[in-house]
């Protein structure tokens, strides 16, 4: 049985897209079959495509994530996924209130999955430059790395 992540950020057009594209390129490497997904605790740009940086910057590193489209956070998704990871506190916060009773999921932090960088952020890009998406994908893939491995392990 496969396993599922599902990784939230505030409008799912930037950080969660690119965590979630990380992840499915590194599961993909090595053939591991996992539930991907990405979603937003705002509804801000329900049914948009990425911002166009996070386009860019997901090519530049050979993903596409054209066909992506952001979507909100439900209480089925509490249930549906193995795994929730917050790309902020904000956000986990935000997915602690919004947590229904008995849930399936287990929630964490992107970094706290991340040997040294427990309790960070990753810092949104929205509002900066080609830069701040260069960061976000470095770091989202950091945490991939270290998320593929510990769903291999099982």
């Amino acid at each position: 049985m496969s396993q599922s992540v599902l990784f939230v950020c505030l409008g799912n057009i930037c950080r969660s897209p690119l965590a979630e594209a990380a992840l499915r390129q590194e599961c993909a490497e090595v053939g591991l079959n996992v539930v991907i997904d990405s979603a937003g605790t705002g509804d801000w740009h329900v049914q948009q495509p990425p911002d166009e940086r996070a386009l860019a910057v997901a090519a530049r590193n050979g993903v596409d994530i054209a066909h992506l489209r952001a979507r909100q956070v439900t209480a089925s998704d509490f249930h549906d996924f193995d795994h929730i990871i917050a790309l902020d506190n904000q956000n986990l916060r935000d997915l602690l209130a919004l947590r229904p009773t008995r849930p399936r999921s287990k929630l964490s932090l992107l970094f706290d999955h991340v040997e040294g960088r427990a309790g960070e952020d990753v810092a949104d890009p929205y509002y900066g430059g080609e830069e701040g998406f260069d960061q976000t994908w470095a770091e989202v893939t950091e945490a991939a790395r270290t998320i593929r491995k510990w769903l291999e392990a099982g």
